[in-house]
């Protein structure tokens, strides 16, 4: 099967999941990557660049090696898309609030040295952001529409306020990474499905 055919069944199997409808504000940094506003007046990003730049945040995750890893999230819905992607990856995730000091002060019992960080968002994942550039540490972040992305070294352009929509750019990279390293090819299924990324919602959080 060839690559096109590939990556146009995988365009059609995340199109419904939300992963590039934005919101209604749009930063100078995202401009690039919006294609139109919808009829509710949201900005949709171009998914065509979100696929591209997976495959460029894959390339360079691996290069740097998985194990060299963290992914951070201080949004709830990233949960278990993180934990799934560390789960099969190897990499370290950092869930919740970021601990000031945590890539910055080799004192604290909590201090890391990961080679490459990736966030969910830009404006939760601040801390994160601040800490890895003072650190030198290159930074690849899921970056909606209205997000600043000036200390980002790769930008995954992707809603990441969606709970389908963020397990979505999750498995696509889990994916990607598997397929650049030869371990999957394209037209392979993986074990887990992007409902298996997905951060379910109890009952109490609907009531």
């Amino acid at each position: 099967m060839s690559q096109q055919a590939g990556s146009t069944d995988i365009k059609k199997k995340v199109l419904s999941t939300g992963i590039r409808v934005g919101t209604q504000v749009k930063t100078k940094f995202m401009k690039p990557f919006i294609t139109k506003a919808s009829p509710e007046g949201l900005y949709m990003l171009d998914l065509d660049i979100t696929l591209k730049k997976i495959i460029t945040a894959a390339k360079f995750i691996n290069r740097v090696g998985t194990e060299n890893l963290i992914v951070c999230s201080g949004r709830q819905y990233a949960d278990t898309p993180i934990e799934k992607f560390c789960e099969m990856l190897g990499s370290k995730k950092l869930l919740g609030r970021f601990l000031p000091g945590t890539l910055t002060n080799p004192s604290l019992p909590y201090y890391i040295e990961p080679k490459l960080v990736l966030i969910s968002d830009p404006q939760v994942d601040v801390q994160a952001i601040i800490e890895a550039t003072n650190a030198g540490i290159p930074i690849i972040g899921i970056s909606n529409t209205d997000n600043i992305t000036s200390q980002l070294d790769v930008i995954i352009p992707a809603n990441n306020r969606g709970r389908k929509a963020i397990a979505t750019v999750y498995w696509l990279l889990v994916r990607q990474i598997l397929i650049e390293r030869g371990e999957l090819k394209e037209d392979e299924s993986m074990k887990y499905e992007i409902d298996d990324f997905e951060t379910k919602i109890t009952e109490e959080e609907i009531e």
